[in-house]
């Protein structure tokens, strides 16, 4: 193992089934981080709602494995910190104005996916819970089968990045801008962490949001308090959304 620039341990591996399951076997034999673990390649890398990720050449593939006490329902919004951190490392290459979030924790460029963001955990015998926080990012290849527009921060350089940022580097900035909102979020709670979000997020755009048993229709509202997404149906009425997949047009398929 070797560190960060930030004393946070780092796993390196050539090849692994996914990042998040080396966590999640970590985790269960007591190791409780933080630890990021990064992989080159991932022969069944996951997404959200069980989805293939995959993993092309030159991206980025890494899970942080930490520990909370805080209950299931408050741990979950660690989510949208990760969002904001993905966000953080594309502006360090990408403008301003392209890089914009989707709920609940999907990074765009130019309004295509270039990150995807899953979250798993267990609860310890201390009574803690294990948190395996996995990010995906496409620095330099976009999958052949997304399952929405997918691109690259390769693709969207800014005029004064000289060049892309290899895994391993990436790896280093989002570790520390990670480590940044994980202080707001653990000292200061979920709300800087929802402003922060809603602030770069895709809100009062009409959207399709797609559930177990059915699709709705309407105009993402706002980010609730608890990290539901407000849904505004065309007949005035509002629904909470606290799991499914959001389409805007242009995604739709």
């Amino acid at each position: 193992m070797t560190a960060t620039s930030l004393g946070v341990e780092v796993l390196r591996l050539e090849t692994v089934d996914s990042t998040n399951a080396e966590a999640r076997r970590r985790a269960e034999a007591g190791e409780t981080g933080p630890l990021w673990i990064i992989a080159r390649r991932q022969t069944a890398g996951r997404g959200r709602r069980g989805r293939a990720w995959e993993t092309g050449a030159g991206n980025l593939a890494a899970t942080l494995l930490t520990t909370t006490w805080k209950p299931p329902a408050e741990a979950a919004e660690i989510a949208f910190v990760a969002a904001l951190a993905v966000a953080d490392l594309a502006l360090m290459q990408v403008a301003d104005v392209l890089v914009r979030l989707k709920w609940p924790n999907d990074v765009l460029v130019d309004g295509r996916k270039v990150s995807g963001v899953l979250i798993e955990s267990g609860l310890r015998s201390d009574g803690r819970l294990w948190l395996a926080v996995g990010v995906g990012v496409n620095l330099k290849s976009a999958p052949v089968a997304a399952d929405r527009p997918a691109t690259t921060l390769t693709d969207h350089l800014r005029a004064d990045v000289a060049a892309p940022l290899a895994p391993d580097a990436a790896l280093e900035a989002l570790a520390r801008a990670f480590d940044a909102r994980l202080a707001a979020w653990e000292t200061y709670g979920f709300e800087p962490i929802r402003t922060a979000w809603a602030a770069r997020a895709d809100l009062g755009r009409a959207c399709q949001v797609r559930l177990d048993q059915e699709t709705l229709e309407g105009v993402a509202e706002a980010l609730e308090a608890d990290g539901a997404l407000r849904l505004r149906l065309s007949n005035g009425s509002v629904r909470r959304i606290t799991a499914g997949d959001v389409f805007f047009p242009g995604e739709v398929k």
